[in-house]
C-alpha cells in the first residue's frame, strides 16, 4: 500500500502549539485517502515550535496530491494551533510543500493547496477552481468593510481586537495594548510621577530637562540644545519625522503679504525677495488644513487652542534652509502679523514654536495615521477580501500587512477613539483629529503616494540645488529596490499585459482598494483597473513603500524630534498672538503643554518609536510563501540590493552630528504594525 511522510510545522510564537487531534486527510487526482490521526505514542505532538513526522499509508494509489485537508478536533480545553507547513513525501520520493502560516482555532478546518504560486487561469481543474472561489466566499464573510467616521477610507468590521479573524490578530494582545504601554514608558522615563499634574505648568525651559534627560540619544539630545536655532528649525522640514510637507514657492501667495524690506536682512545673495523666488531659492509650508478645525476642549480646566501658520523659508548660500517669515494664521490682517528673524527674540521663537506644534498634528493625523496607517490597511482588507493564498500577489503583499490591521483596530479602541488616548495631551483630540482626516481625504491622490512624483510635485527633487535632504535621497533609493523587485516577481507570474488585464482576482482587488478605501472618488486618481506589468509593478511598490519605507520615515523619528517639548508642543494653552513686542518667556512656558500633558506625550512618543518584538525587516520573508526558485532568486537580489543601500547609508552618515537612518533597510520593518 503506499506511503507518505508528512511533516508538519508548527509554529514558535506563544500559545502556537495545541493538545488537540489533528486529522489529515489527502486528495489527489484518483482519489482520496481516509481520514488519519497524526499521534506518535508517548509523544507530545504539535508543541510550540516543533516539527513533527508522520507516516500515513493509504489504500490505493491517489494519482497527483491536490489538496491536503487539516481538521482540528477538541481534546481537552479549546486551543487555537499555529500551522506553518506541512510536507508530503509521495511514495516516489517527491516532495510537496503545502504553505499554511495560519491560525487553526477551535475545532476547526483547513484545507491546503501546494506553494506553487497559480492565477485563476491556470487553474484548470474543478476542485482547484472550487477551492479557489470557497476560500475567497469564506474570506468575504470574515472581512467586512465598515465606517468608522464619515468620509474616512472604510476599515474593518471590528469593534475591538477580540473581533477579529484569528490570522489577523497579535500573537499577544499585551503587546498592543495602548494604554499599558504608555503606562510603561512613563515609568521606564522615570516621569510617571507627573503623569496626573495636569495644569500644572513647568517653570521654564530647563524645567522640562526633568521629564527629558533620564533617557536621551543623539538627535534628541541635540534637539534640546538647538531647538531655538533657525538652522535646527528649518533642517527639520527636510529630514525630521514630518519631511513630507515642505515645497518650493513658485509664487508669493497673495495670503501671505511678505515683501522684500521685510526679510532683507535674511536674503544672502542682493536679490528681491521675488528674485530669489524666481531663482528657486524660496520654499513654503502652509497649514491650511488646520484652519477652523476644533481645538480640544475634552477638560473644561484647560483651553486648547490650535493655529494654521504659512512658513517662509529660504535656501542661503550654504544650501542651508531657514525660516525667513511666520504667520500664524490664513487670512492676513492687523492682528495676524507676519513674524520675522529681526524681530524680538521671544516674538520670533513664540512664532516657530506655533509652526512646530502645527507640524506635529499635520504629522500625527494626516502623514502617519492617514497616509500610513489607514491606507494600508485598505489594501490588507481588500488583499484578504481578493487574492486567494495561491495568488503570486497574495505571498507577495502578505508579509507587508501583517499586523496592520490589528494595530489600527486597537488604535481605534483605545487611542484616536471617543474619550481616548489621543485625547488626553493633543489639542486636535476631542474631534479635530478627525476633522482633519476628512479634509486630508481630498488630497489623498494616487500620485501622492508613488514617492518620486510626490517629491518632483513639491518641487524638491533637484538633488544640486537641495542638496541635504536626506529622506529623499534614501527613499528613491528603496523606492527603485522595491520597484525592481515587484518588476521581477511581476515579469515571473504575467507572461504579457493580456494576463494582467484578466487577472480578474487582481482587477478586482483594485477596484475593492478605489471604491471602498478611497470611496470612490475619481479625483484620488486611485486606478479602477490595471492594464499592463508596468502599472502593476507600481502599484505592488506604492502598496509595499507606503507599508515599510514611508511608515518607518515619519514614526521612529517621533522620539528623536518630539520628546523635548517645546519643540514639538501636542497643545498649546493660550491663543496665538495676534501684536508683536508684548510676549515674554514666561508666558511663552506657559502656552507650553503642563506637566500631566507632557507626559503622556512623552510616553506616547517613546511608546511609538520602538520596534515590535520580533520584528521583520525590509526583505526577509521568513514565511515562505513562495517555493519556486525564480521568486527565491529575486528575492535574494531584492535582500543585495537593500544591503547596498544599507552600507550607502551608513557611509554617508558617518561623522555627522545628525545621522539620518530611518530609511536604511536593516531599520523598515516590513509592515505597519506599531
Amino acid at each position: 500500500m503506499p506511503s507518505y511522510t508528512v511533516t508538519v510545522a508548527t509554529g514558535s510564537q506563544w500559545f502556537a502549539g495545541t493538545d488537540d487531534y489533528i486529522y489529515l486527510s489527502l486528495v489527489g487526482s484518483a482519489g482520496c485517502s481516509e481520514k488519519h490521526l497524526l499521534d506518535k505514542p508517548f509523544y507530545n505532538d504539535f508543541e510550540r515550535g516543533a516539527v513533527d513526522s508522520y507516516d500515513v499509508t493509504v489504500d490505493e494509489e491517489l494519482g497527483e496530491i491536490q489538496l491536503v485537508r487539516i481538521e482540528k478536533r477538541k481534546y481537552w480545553l479549546h486551543d487555537d494551533w499555529y500551522l506553518k507547513y506541512i510536507t508530503l513525501k509521495t511514495p516516489c520520493g517527491d516532495y510537496i510543500e503545502f504553505p499554511c502560516y495560519r491560525w487553526i482555532a477551535g475545532e476547526g478546518e483547513i484545507v491546503l493547496r501546494d506553494g506553487r504560486a497559480k492565477l485563476a487561469c491556470d487553474d484548470q481543474i474543478h476542485i482547484l477552481k472550487q477551492h479557489r472561489r470557497k476560500e475567497l466566499e469564506t474570506r468575504q464573510k470574515q472581512y467586512r468593510w465598515m465606517e468608522w467616521n464619515p468620509g474616512f477610507p472604510l476599515s474593518i468590521d471590528a469593534k475591538c481586537h477580540k473581533d477579529l479573524p484569528r490570522d489577523i490578530q497579535f500573537d499577544s494582545e499585551k503587546g498592543v495594548d495602548f494604554v499599558l504601554n504608555y503606562s510603561r514608558a512613563m515609568e521606564n522615563l522615570f516621569i510617571n510621577r507627573f503623569m496626573h499634574m495636569f495644569q500644572s505648568s513647568w517653570s521654564d525651559f530647563a524645567d522640562f530637562e526633568k521629564i527629558f534627560v533620564k533617557i536621551s540619544n543623539t538627535i534628541s539630545e541635540r534637539v534640546m540644545n538647538h531647538w531655538q536655532e533657525d538652522l535646527m528649525f528649518g533642517y527639520q522640514f527636510l529630514n525630521g519625522c514630518n519631511p513630507v510637507l515642505i515645497q518650493r514657492c513658485t509664487k508669493l501667495p497673495e495670503k501671505l503679504p511678505v515683501s522684500t524690506e521685510m526679510v532683507e536682512c535674511s536674503l544672502e545673495r542682493q536679490l528681491t525677495l521675488e528674485q530669489e523666488v524666481e531663482q528657486g531659492n524660496i520654499f513654503i509650508v502652509d497649514f491650511e488644513l488646520l484652519d477652523g478645525i476644533d481645538a480640544n476642549k475634552t477638560d473644561p480646566c484647560t483651553l486648547q487652542f490650535l493655529a494654521a501658520p504659512i512658513c517662509l523659508l529660504y535656501k542661503n548660500l550654504a544650501n542651508k534652509i531657514v525660516p525667513i517669515a511666520i504667520q500664524l494664521n490664513q487670512i492676513p490682517g492687523d492682528e495676524n502679523p507676519i513674524f520675522l528673524p529681526s524681530d524680538a527674540k521671544y516674538d520670533w521663537l513664540l512664532a516657530k514654536i506655533w509652526v512646530r506644534s502645527s507640524d506635529f498634528h499635520v504629522h500625527q493625523t494626516i502623514t502617519h495615521l492617514l497616509r500610513t496607517h489607514l491606507v494600508s490597511e485598505v489594501f490588507g482588507i481588500a488583499l484578504y477580501r481578493q487574492l486567494p493564498a495561491v495568488h503570486p500577489i497574495f505571498k507577495l503583499l502578505v508579509a507587508h500587512v501583517r499586523f496592520t490591521i490589528a494595530i489600527n483596530t486597537k488604535a481605534r479602541e483605545q487611542l484616536i477613539c471617543e474619550y481616548g488616548l489621543f485625547d488626553k495631551a493633543n489639542a486636535t483630540g476631542g474631534g479635530g483629529h478627525v476633522q482633519m482626516v476628512q479634509r486630508a481625504m481630498q488630497d489623498l491622490t494616487y500620485t501622492s503616494l508613488c514617492f518620486p512624483e510626490a517629491i518632483k510635485a513639491r518641487g524638491m527633487d533637484s538633488t544640486e540645488d537641495i542638496p541635504y535632504y536626506f529622506y529623499r535621497d534614501d527613499g528613491l533609493l528603496v523606492w527603485e529596490a522595491i520597484k525592481t523587485f515587484t518588476a521581477e516577481v511581476v515579469g515571473i507570474y504575467y507572461k504579457s499585459d493580456q494576463v494582467v488585464v484578466e487577472d480578474q482576482e487582481l482587477q478586482d482587488f483594485v477596484t475593492d482598494v478605489y471604491v471602498y478605501g478611497m470611496r470612490g472618488k475619481k479625483t484620488s486618481g486611485f486606478p479602477k483597473s490595471i492594464k499592463t506589468r508596468e502599472k502593476l509593478s507600481e502599484y505592488l511598490t506604492v502598496v509595499i513603500f507606503t507599508a515599510s519605507a514611508q511608515h518607518a520615515a515619519v514614526n521612529f523619528g517621533q522620539y528623536d524630534w518630539c520628546s523635548w517639548i517645546p519643540n514639538a508642543p501636542p497643545t498649546m494653552r493660550a491663543p496665538p498672538p495676534t501684536a508683536k513686542g508684548v510676549v515674554t518667556i514666561e508666558q511663552i512656558v506657559d502656552m507650553l503643554p503642563d506637566r500631566g500633558r507632557s507626559c503622556w506625550h512623552l510616553g506616547a512618543v517613546w511608546a511609538l518609536s520602538q520596534f515590535q518584538e520580533n520584528e521583520l525587516f525590509l526583505g526577509t520573508y521568513p514565511e515562505e510563501h513562495f517555493i519556486e526558485k525564480p521568486v527565491k532568486e529575486a528575492m535574494a537580489r531584492f535582500r543585495k540590493n537593500l544591503d547596498t543601500i544599507v552600507s550607502v547609508i551608513a557611509e554617508r552618515n558617518k561623522n555627522k552630528k545628525l545621522p539620518y537612518y530611518y530609511l536604511s533597510p536593516d531599520r523598515i520593518p516590513n509592515s505597519v504594525a506599531i
